[in-house]
């Protein structure tokens, strides 16, 4: 009898078809999640499921594939449907959807969420989305106004039904689920499963199979500490630098979003002096390998990564997780903080957010279920008490192998010089580079501004192109830059603001030659070749902020009044 425990399960062995596995390959996943492992076979075997999961466990790709995997394009209808509490999460898996088909030629998704004109909405949902992602308060008022449409509807899944519950949404649900056809498939997750959640599952859903996955994250992550530093984009690499100046870090893990970004800060930290190296998807097996080896006998002090790059990178030394650039999702941040705190040792996860990432932070705090704690940068007078404290840490190191050679030295040294022994010891450190550094002015970093609309001059030097497509396509920012940097050879810093209209879309570029917009013209992005042109502002026009958003109102169009609490229409 064989005592070896059986091989964990690949994506691979899921039945996934094959633009969904190479979209996960492109996206750096490599083995499921214990969620995914059981969902993702459930459901695409035809069952209805009731899952028991917390947010970063992997559900969003838990019921996302097998819905993908389930979608015809040819049909230009809605063919899934999912309901979320918030706007935001809304967003967050649209977009995640949107990654997981990018190999479905012709695949379209849309949030419907409140807030947003409805104008773009009816078109796009007119053109036949195949996947909806909403909130069931601006959903309700498209199914009172006909625009939405069950008749094509295979999939429903209600993600974080006990949120939507708390919120007041019993009766939207129930009338969500008495439209859409007897055999569509329906799932529903929830964190908890108080009465409430049981009660919709018995009674708008067959027999449906049961996970309950209890989240190991709290046990896994509780040795490790969360710090948030905001700091504006163009101020990282000096905070970065005194985040090494004054924490104790042995060795760190740096995580950017693109394989650029990851060669040039790492060249930029060699350049202060710090042994950095690049881990990106584009070195081979055997470079990697490297890499992770001299990080492991502290030939490195600094690994600069990509998501797809670091996943499974295991090095016990690793005491610092720095989020240079914000992930893409909460699973992608659990993920990444997870490389620190291995083994039972206790670690620490920063977090750079720039003004317009803060909402983030409650997303993040939900799926760690821990606090993030605000830091401050750190002063010049922090940095220079570092700086002191790492050389007298190594000064006492070598205190420990010195020995009568040393001391010799010192005789002889103030025998020729006829110094008095402190004048010695200072003008021998002023000769040690590190020394140097603590009788240097250091000044203090400026604070991130605060957010603030777009002003004229935000994209100063820039030029102002037109894109085919619009939100009544359902492009969205992310797929578009996606494009414009894969196709375009346009670095993301280089990309500046993206202005959504109803049609077609306006960004600021760096100056296209010809050859680069004949390229880009024949690629496209929800299946709207994206047809790039100048766009200049007319004599004496500038972009202007937005106006406050008027107050909503009710179908007699009075200004909305009464009990309902804000979230009720989310």
């Amino acid at each position: 009898m064989s005592d070896t425990a059986p091989a964990a399960p690949q994506f691979a062995d899921l039945g996934l078809p094959a633009p969904l596995l190479e979209a996960l390959n492109s996206l750096g996943y490599e083995t499921p999640s214990p969620i995914q492992a059981e969902a993702i076979p459930t459901l695409l075997a035809g069952e209805d499921l009731l899952g028991l999961a917390q947010t970063g466990t992997g559900k969003t790709a838990a019921f996302s594939l097998p819905v993908l995997a389930g979608i015809d394009v040819s049909i230009r209808a809605t063919q899934a449907l999912v309901l979320t509490p918030t706007r935001e999460l809304a967003l967050q898996v649209a977009e995640a959807l949107q990654r997981y088909a990018q190999n479905m030629r012709g695949f379209s998704v849309l949030a419907l969420y409140g807030g947003s004109p409805f104008a773009p909405q009816f078109k796009a949902l007119e053109r036949g989305a195949h996947v909806v992602v909403a909130t069931p308060g601006r959903l309700t008022d498209h199914m009172r106004r006909g625009s939405i449409k069950f008749d094509n509807m295979r999939f429903l899944v209600l993600d974080e039904a006990d949120e939507m519950l708390k919120m007041g949404f019993a009766d939207d649900l129930d009338a969500v689920f008495e439209k859409v056809p007897e055999n569509t498939q329906k799932a529903l997750f929830s964190a908890t499963m108080p009465t409430g959640v049981r009660t919709v599952a018995r009674k708008h859903m067959r027999e449906p199979k049961e996970i309950r996955l209890h989240s190991g994250k709290t046990s896994s992550l509780d040795t490790i500490t969360q710090k948030v530093w905001e700091v504006s984009n163009h101020h990282k690499l000096d905070a970065m630098t005194r985040l090494l100046e004054v924490e104790p870090v042995e060795a760190m893990i740096v995580f950017v979003r693109t394989k650029t970004a990851s060669l040039e800060l790492s060249e930029r930290l060699e350049a202060r002096g710090f042994a950095a190296a690049a881990l990106n998807g584009d070195l081979s097996q055997q470079l990697r390998e490297q890499v992770v080896d001299r990080l492991k006998r502290g030939l490195l002090d600094i690994v600069v990564a990509t998501d797809v790059a670091a996943r499974g990178l295991d090095v016990e030394r690793i005491s610092h997780v720095l989020n240079y650039d914000l992930p893409h999702d909460s699973e992608s941040y659990v993920h990444r903080i997870g490389r620190t705190g291995r083994a039972g040792r206790s670690g620490t996860a920063i977090l750079f957010v720039t003004p317009r990432e803060r909402r983030m932070l409650g997303m993040l705090e939900k799926a760690t279920g821990q606090k993030i704690e605000q830091q401050a940068l750190p002063t010049a007078d922090a940095v220079r008490s570092g700086r002191l404290s790492k050389l007298a840490g190594r000064l006492q190191t070598a205190s420990e192998t010195t020995g009568a050679l040393h001391q010799q030295l010192v005789d002889d040294l103030l025998q020729l010089t006829t110094m008095e022994p402190l004048e010695l010891a200072a003008n021998l450190l002023a000769l040690l580079p590190s020394a140097k550094t603590l009788v240097e002015p250091v000044a203090d970093l400026p604070a991130a501004p605060p957010r603030r609309e777009m002003s004229d001059d935000r994209d100063s030097g820039l030029v102002r192109y037109k894109v085919q497509g619009g939100r009544s396509n359902g492009l969205m920012p992310k797929p578009l830059v996606d494009a414009l940097v894969r196709h375009g050879g346009l670095r993301r810093q280089q990309i500046g603001h993206i202005k959504m209209f109803t049609e077609h879309t306006g960004v600021y570029l760096p100056q296209l030659d010809s050859s680069v917009l004949n390229k880009l013209a024949g690629v496209e992005v929800n299946g709207v070749a994206l047809q790039i042109r100048e766009w200049p502002l007319p004599p004496g026009e500038v972009e202007r902020p937005r106006s406050p958003r008027p107050p909503r109102k009710d179908f007699a169009g009075k200004p909305r009044t009464g009990s309902k609490p804000p979230a009720r229409r989310s």
